[in-house]
């Protein structure tokens, strides 16, 4: 009996090691399984890269805060193919932020009527659908995905008015000194921007919220100007892009707002810093911490612009300005060679007002007659247009500026920002001392930390026994 109970105990020590491992696998698939159930329910993201490239800006998630009811995404594209899985991986960061997202997809060869239905032309394209409202996306990315969950959020889009016929900037112009990548970016944000002819119309419509109207090439008739001065009279908004020389049929609007310019063009020594080769430059770099300007941090830039004095009619409240450093002045000369600022023609130094922005109590009469206040009336004057061409949009803080007064004239009706346009990724450059190190941890370290960890086990398995 004792030699029986002798050999089973050392049956048992011998089997020791066998039974160790295997619970320990054992153990390991259990372990894997039930992680793989628990991310499979409960998503955990964390996004490492230094530009948070993985991460929806703060304004597209300030805009799915929004959301009221079920957002419904279709990508058309033959499941798990790599177009399709490309949509998904952009979608990703949305379906993180919005669990109750819905995403399918639909293999527009399989299905060509839900395509046609949808208007899909092209493989890896998405349908936007919220509260029976839709939309069908080209190009997939974080700005064109926003931009349409916004659009489809708004019942009602402000509605933008621009003055042509005469020689303006045109809206959808090509050209350098055109609007069209300024349209193109109100179009984006949700606004419907449409050319008005003032000479094919007997009176601006009433609906007409927002006129955007730049300096005409010919002069306007006294008619179509008397139809300007009869809209800001009965409380339309404006942003005007005036530029330097003559108004052309435009004195009266000026006389109604009271303004006064100062003559000459405005320039700036600090146009050097920017790496500007022409002083004719309006610099705007320290904005005020107001409803106009309030978030704005990168210079913006006028070339050729006119400066104001700081007032306006007595009917109308100059409620902020922005203006130029403290290098610039209103040059009334040639500008040739060395430019010096001469009092004596009536040249003063800066800062100077650039852009003015006006306010008035908005009064309408009801049905019995009654004048009532409703609302504010909202005008800017900019000493520049040339800040909103296709030309200068991109430069600087341009962009950001002009959107930022369309919102704040547009107020009754403002939309959210968008996040910004996908800009070139930045390279990842090694130098030679960087690219050594990376070679020696990956052909040296990296294999003789294994091959140090694999001896350290042995050994103390061979001391074990």
């Amino acid at each position: 009996m004792h030699n029986m109970i002798r050999r089973i105990w050392n049956l048992l020590c011998r089997l020791e090691r066998p039974l160790a491992d295997g619970l320990f696998v054992i153990l390991l698939l259990a372990a894997v399984i039930i992680s793989g159930w628990l991310v499979a329910r409960h998503d955990r993201i964390w996004d490492w890269t230094s530009t948070a490239t993985n991460s929806l800006t703060p304004q597209s998630l300030a805009i799915l805060a929004r959301l009221d009811a079920p957002l419904h995404v279709t990508i058309f594209a033959a499941l798990d193919t790599p177009i399709s899985q490309a949509v998904k991986r952009v979608l990703a960061p949305y379906a993180q932020a919005l669990p109750e997202l819905l995403i399918e997809s639909v293999d527009p060869q399989r299905f060509p009527e839900q395509a046609r239905d949808a208007e899909v032309s092209l493989s890896g394209q998405i349908l936007l659908e919220y509260r029976g409202r839709r939309e069908t996306l080209k190009a997939i990315n974080e700005r064109t995905i926003t931009a349409a969950i916004s659009r489809l959020i708004e019942t009602r889009a402000p509605w933008v008015a621009v003055i042509e016929g005469h020689g303006e900037r045109a809206i959808n112009g090509t050209t350098g000194s055109d609007l069209g990548r300024f349209g193109q970016a109100l179009k984006a944000q949700g606004y419907l921007v449409r050319p008005l002819d003032l000479a094919k119309l007997t009176e601006i419509p009433d609906n007409t919220r927002l006129i955007v109207l730049s300096t005409p090439g010919m002069p306007l008739f006294p008619s179509e100007t008397e139809r300007l001065t009869r809209y800001l009279a009965r409380g339309g908004n404006l942003l005007w892009l005036l530029d330097p020389g003559p108004l052309n049929g435009l004195e009266p609007v000026a006389q109604q707002l009271g303004l006064h310019i100062l003559p000459g063009v405005v320039v700036d020594a600090a146009a050097a810093r920017l790496g500007l080769d022409t002083p004719i430059a309006a610099i705007i770099s320290d904005y005020p911490q107001d409803a106009l300007a309030t978030g704005l941090t990168i210079p913006s830039l006028l070339m050729g612009s006119v400066a104001f004095e700081p007032q306006v009619a007595p009917d109308w409240t100059l409620l902020s300005y922005l203006t130029t450093g403290a290098q610039s002045w209103n040059e009334t000369g040639r500008i040739e060679g060395e430019i010096h600022r001469d009092e004596v023609v009536g040249e003063v130094s800066g800062p100077l007002p650039v852009i003015l922005a006006l306010t008035r109590p908005r009064s309408a009469e009801n049905q019995k007659g009654v004048t009532g206040i409703q609302g504010e009336q909202r005008v800017v004057v900019t000493g520049d247009g040339d800040f909103l061409s296709n030309a200068q949009l991109g430069s600087y803080g341009n962009r950001a500026l002009g959107m930022r007064l369309l919102g704040w004239l547009s107020r009754d009706e403002a939309l959210l920002e968008l996040p910004p346009a996908p800009g070139t990724p930045t390279p990842l450059i090694l130098d030679s001392f960087q690219r050594m190190l990376l070679g020696l941890g990956a052909l040296v370290l990296l294999p003789a930390s294994f091959l140090g960890i694999g001896l350290t086990v042995r050994w103390r398995r061979w001391r074990g026994q």
